[in-house]
């Protein structure tokens, strides 16, 4: 008889521990299960041109961070997602029960900016500088699921640098560094986080080109209404061949078009720009040099 009852006593222990539900370490990514599901609802696009009111995430940015907060401000859990694979747009935690801080961000920069303070997401020339938006809400987690539904806003000032002239034969790469907005912002208001760093800008030159345009973007403090920029142009073996520095006015959520012959214009000494931006439109402003 005994023989006959250690099996069945097996099978009986193996049906058992498979009914068992396995525990969920808190900030774990269980797919899309969990007991709070975080969903991007729309991207309200403050409207630089070209775009529409708005957008879909994809069409937006290519990099999501899906980021949550203790009260303490701690990063208990976080998910990274590109647009290049499925789920793009949606997440889910496991937390034990309390209030967090869910933070969102949306770039298009060759990797992740660093998250683990909320009030100091940091992006850097090596994941790069792009248009980034941004959401900030407080969800309390229970014994039921949470569902949050977010909408993401851009927060960054762009300066489009325009040269109007042609990029001389002996130019290989054009590099920008700007002072007075910043590469970082506060995940609670989406302002740049003051420093006295500069952010830097490289960009691969053409010969012989005319009418090249140059993207950089910041975040600006809340005092901030302009940077100061030095445009600088090497040849192959980094000498420098041109340089020349701005002050350029800026707003959050605008952009300033700043254009101007570069290499045919005046000499390399500084010219300040003056120019009053209406900051109760948000669109652009164009600033010739």
């Amino acid at each position: 008889m005994k023989l006959v009852y250690q099996p069945l006593l097996l099978l009986l222990s193996v049906v058992v521990l498979s009914c068992e539900k396995p525990a969920i370490p808190d900030g774990v990514v269980t797919g899309k299960h969990g007991n709070l599901v975080v969903n991007i609802a729309t991207v309200e696009q403050m409207p630089f041109p070209g775009f529409s009111t708005r957008a879909t995430v994809v069409e937006a940015c290519s990099r999501l961070n899906f980021l949550v907060y203790d009260s303490l401000g701690t990063r208990v859990a976080y998910e990274n997602q590109t647009s290049d694979k499925d789920g793009f747009g949606s997440a889910a935690f496991q937390l034990s029960p309390g209030k967090y801080q869910l933070v969102v961000v949306g770039s298009s920069g060759k990797s992740n900016p660093t998250t683990t303070n909320p009030a100091k997401i940091q992006f850097t020339k090596s994941t790069g500088f792009t248009d980034t938006f941004y959401s900030n809400d407080y969800v309390v987690v229970g014994d039921s699921l949470v569902s949050a539904n977010v909408s993401l806003a851009r927060n960054v000032a762009l300066c489009r640098v325009m040269f109007t002239d042609t990029i001389p034969q002996d130019v290989s790469k054009l590099q920008f560094e700007y002072k007075g907005g910043s590469g970082s912002f506060d995940a609670s208001t989406g302002l740049g986080v003051s420093t006295k760093s500069s952010q830097v800008a490289t960009f691969a030159a053409e010969a012989g080109r005319d009418s090249t345009v140059y993207d950089l973007y910041t975040f600006l403090p809340a005092d901030a209404d302009s940077v100061h920029l030095k445009a600088e142009a090497y040849a192959s073996d980094d000498k420098l061949i041109r340089s020349r520095e701005f002050n350029v006015p800026m707003a959050r959520r605008q952009i300033t078009k700043f254009s101007g012959a570069f290499f045919s214009g005046s000499s390399g000494s500084t010219i300040t720009v003056i120019i009053g931006i209406d900051t109760s439109w948000e669109g652009e402003v164009e600033v010739e040099f």
